[in-house]
């Protein structure tokens, strides 16, 4: 396993792509905007214009972009992947989108000879840049054995969580966890300014104990410094809690939290254009 067409290089994507090519793959990389990619082509990644050009001689395929729809664009279009890789290459799926399109990729995948994987990542920008991202993937077994020096080249915390679509599931369940840890983050903070508490001191003071989580370590001092970069976009956590609503409701389940969640991140990307800020803006809406 030596080569690999890399497409979607994104704000995650373009570290990926680094972290690749520091572990010794040649990395083939397509964008829809070339200018933004033009960082890691001088670092050597080898730009193609065309999906079919990127995937047609490689051993591996990695895709990490928008929405489902963007997924469903890549892998069957008729520039996509599954009409222009060769038999025998691994497919890898890293973007967080549906499980029921993870598994129509691995049937359509298995019918051509080519090896699918669902391995969507937790992690964010920072994960990415570190090569620590947590990567939970399905598909068969054996494929994942084959792309395990892949995978630990991007991730730290490496997990195979069975068949088809699983490592999707695995996903929903991570951003069911992080949309009521994050609005929980949102309200201690307004609990305590409204009280007139030192805010860091606050901080200091709960996030080393039974309150602690990544989010109030990473996510609560962005707050405070008004920092609402975007290491995960609010737009694309309203795409996967989407989802996580679609699939859960399907399996009738009624997760209140994550709908309630869901709505306050819809109120400020419908009502405030901040679809484009990260995650932490929602403390905006506690704030409105």
């Amino acid at each position: 396993m030596e080569s690999i067409g890399f497409i979607g290089v994104g704000v995650m994507g373009k570290s990926m792509v680094r972290n690749l090519m520091k572990n010794g793959f040649s990395v083939s990389i397509y964008t829809r905007t070339k200018s933004k990619a033009l960082d890691v082509i001088d670092e050597g990644a080898v730009w193609y214009d065309t999906i079919a050009e990127c995937v047609h001689s490689v051993d591996a395929v990695i895709t990490i972009v928008g929405y489902p729809g963007d997924v469903e664009e890549v892998y069957f279009g008729d520039d996509g992947i599954l009409k222009n890789a060769a038999a025998g290459t691994y497919l890898i799926d890293m973007t967080t989108t549906s499980p029921k399109l993870s598994r129509r990729i691995y049937d359509a995948a298995a019918t051509k000879g080519m090896s699918a994987l669902d391995a969507p990542v937790s992690g964010g920008d920072t994960g990415a840049r570190n090569a620590a991202l947590s990567i939970m993937v399905g598909g068969d077994r054996d494929a994942f054995d084959a792309c395990l020096p892949i995978f630990r080249a991007m991730g730290s915390n490496i997990i195979y969580e069975g068949p088809a679509g699983f490592g999707q599931h695995t996903k929903m369940a991570n951003q069911i966890a992080i949309s009521g840890t994050i609005a929980g983050v949102c309200e201690a903070l307004s609990y305590g300014r409204r009280f007139g508490l030192d805010l860091h001191k606050m901080l200091d003071s709960i996030s080393t104990g039974a309150a602690g989580s990544w989010q109030m370590s990473n996510m609560a001092p962005r707050m405070l410094k008004e920092d609402y970069a975007a290491g995960f976009y609010i737009k694309h956590f309203i795409k996967d809690m989407m989802i996580a609503v679609e699939e859960a409701e399907t399996a009738g389940l009624d997760l209140n939290i994550l709908k309630n969640v869901l709505e306050m991140y819809r109120k400020l990307a419908d009502n405030q254009n901040l679809g484009d800020l990260g995650t932490q803006a929602l403390i905006k809406y506690y704030e409105d």
